[in-house]
C-alpha cells in the first residue's frame, strides 16, 4: 500500500509516498545497555545520575553525569577494531548491532545490501580521542607533531555510519548528521524521507554521543548550561520544577531500523510502530537559547503533523525536549500549548531527560525509542523528581506533565521534540502500525 500525498520536504510536487515502519532497535543508555532494560527502568523512574567515572571530576563545577555502566567495548568488539573506534562510536556500533539482530534483515537471503543505508548522527563525535591527541601534543610540542594515525577517523562525527556499514556491508546512503542535540532526531527523518522516497528498502539510524570528558564537562559548565547539584545527582534533572537548575550530561547510543512496510511484510518481520511524518524548522534567533516564545519549536511541531497529515487531537504523548533548563523548558511549554490549544490538556507529557540526563546528539533517537514503545505499551514514562510546591510560576501546570510516575492509557501517536544550538528544531512523530 502507498500512500499519495503532498509532501512537506519536497512541495512541488505530489507522489505516492510509501510507508515505513520500526522493525528493530538497540539501546545503550544511562538507565540500561539494551533495550528491555532501558525500558523498564524509565517505567520505573529510575535516574542514570552518578558521581562521574570517566575522569577525575573533583574540581569541576559538576561532579556527576548519567554514564553508560558496566560497559566494556573489548566484550564486543575485536581487539584490532577496537583500536579503531572512540567511545562514541562504540556505542554506535555495539546498539545497531542489538538492532539489527532484533530487526532480523541479516536473516533475510533476498536483503538487497545495495538498498540497505545507515544514518546515525552525533552532535559533537569523538571529543574524547579530540581531547587526548590535543593533550599529547601540547606536553610534547616540543618534539614536533606526532599523532596517532587514527586520530581523525576516531574523532569525525559520521565515522559511526561508516563502521556500522563496514560491519555488514550495506552500501546504500550512508553519512552522519551533525544538529547539536537535534542531530539524531535529523537522521530519523532523513532515513524516513529516503525509505518513503523509494531510494532505500532499510535504513539503520539513530544517533551517539561520549562527552563526559573534562572537555565536554568543562565546556557546558562555563557556559553555565549544567546542574551543579553535587549532593544529590540522582535528582539534579528536575524539568518543569522551579528549582531546576541546567542539564545533567549524559552518553549512550540508540539506533532504530526503518523498514519500508511492503519490504517488512515480505519477509515477516515484527512491527513496533510506523513513523508517521517529521518537522524541521530554525529559530534563527541565538547561538544556544530558545525563542522565548517557542516560535521554532511551534513550527517544527505543525510542520510534523502536517507532514504526517494529522491534527493535534490526533496526538497523546509528547516526549519533550525539557532538558531541565530554566528558559527552555518554559519555551516549549509555551509552544505545545500554542500548537494543540485545547487538546493540549488532553495529552501526556514527559521529559525521559529526567532520569538518562541529555546525551546531546544521541538524545533524540533514544526519546524515539520510548515513544514508539510509549505507543506499543500504552503506557507513558514520567518526569521524575518534582516535587510538590515545586512550580514556576511561568508554566502552565494544568498540563499533564506526567510527574514521578508511569501512566498507562491509549497512545495512538507519540511526537518527540529535539532541540539543538544553533536553534536546529526537529520533531518526529510515530504511531500504532494499523494495516
Amino acid at each position: 500500500m502507498r500512500l499519495r500525498a503532498h509532501c512537506v520536504f519536497y512541495p512541488h510536487y505530489t507522489m505516492e509516498l510509501k510507508r515505513v515502519v520500526v522493525t528493530g532497535m538497540g539501546a545503550l543508555t544511562p538507565i540500561g545497555n539494551d533495550v528491555e532494560t532501558s525500558w523498564q527502568n524509565a517505567i520505573d523512574g529510575v535516574s542514570g545520575a552518578g558521581p562521574i567515572t570517566h575522569f577525575d571530576a573533583s574540581l569541576f563545577k559538576t561532579q556527576f553525569a548519567c554514564e553508560v555502566k558496566g560497559f566494556n567495548g573489548a566484550d564486543h568488539i575485536d581487539r584490532k577494531k577496537l583500536r579503531q573506534l572512540d567511545l562514541y562510536a562504540q556505542y554506535a556500533l555495539v546498539a545497531a548491532r542489538q538492532a539489527v539482530e532484533d530487526s532480523g534483515i541479516e536473516k533475510d537471503e533476498n536483503l538487497n545490501k545495495n538498498r540497505v543505508g545507515v544514518i546515525v548522527a552525533a552532535g559533537i563525535g569523538g571529543l574524547h580521542t579530540f581531547e587526548e591527541e590535543a593533550g599529547y601534543y601540547a606536553m610534547n610540542a616540543d618534539k614536533g607533531p606526532k599523532y596517532n594515525p587514527f586520530f581523525i577517523p576516531k574523532m569525525i562525527a559520521d565515522i559511526a555510519s561508516g563502521h556500522i556499514s563496514m560491519d555488514y556491508g550495506y552500501h546504500g546512503p550512508n553519512y552522519g548528521v551533525v544538529s547539536a542535540c537535534a542531530s539524531s532526531n535529523n537522521a530519523i527523518i532523513d532515513a524516513f524521507n529516503l525509505i518513503r522516497l523509494g531510494k532505500a528498502d532499510v535504513m539503520v539510524t539513530g544517533g551517539a554521543e561520549a562527552a563526559v570528558y573534562p572537555a565536554g564537562v568543562g565546556g557546558f559548565n562555563s557556559m553555565h548550561a549544567l546542574s551543579t547539584r553535587n549532593d544529590s545527582p540522582e535528582t539534579a534533572s528536575r524539568p518543569f520544577s522551579k528549582s531546576r537548575d541546567g542539564f545533567v550530561i549524559g552518553e549512550g547510543s540508540t539506533v532504530l531500523i526503518l523498514e519500508e512496510l511492503e519490504h517488512a511484510k515480505a519477509r515477516g518481520a515484527k512491527i513496533y510502530a510506523e513513523v508517521a511524518g517529521g518537522g524541521l524548522s530554525a529559530d534563527a534567533y541565538h547561538l544556544t537559547a530558545t525563542h522565548p516564545e517557542g516560535l521554532g519549536a511551534i513550527l517544527a511541531m505543525q510542520n510534523a503533523l502536517e507532514d504526517a497529515g494529522m491534527k493535534p487531537e490526533d496526538i497523546d504523548y509528547i516526549n519533550v525536549h525539557g532538558t531541565s533548563t530554566p528558559v527552555g523548558d518554559i519555551s516549549e511549554v509555551k509552544a505545545i500549548v500554542e500548537v494543540f490549544g485545547e487538546s493540549a490538556h488532553k495529552l501526556n507529557i514527559s521529559s525521559t531527560k529526567s532520569m538518562t540526563g541529555h546525551l546531546l546528539g544521541a538524545t533524540g533517537a533514544m526519546e524515539a525509542m520510548f515513544s514508539v514503545l510509549a505507543c506499543q505499551n500504552d503506557i507513558v514514562p514520567p518526569t521524575i523528581n518534582h516535587e510538590e510546591g515545586d512550580e514556576d510560576e511561568e508554566i502552565d501546570y494544568s498540563l499533564n506533565f506526567t510527574f514521578n510516575k508511569a501512566q498507562k492509557r491509549t497512545v495512538r501517536a507519540a511526537l518527540s521534540n529535539s532541540f539543538g544550538f544553533g536553534g536546529h528544531n526537529a520533531t518526529v512523530i510515530v504511531k500504532k502500525y494499523e494495516e
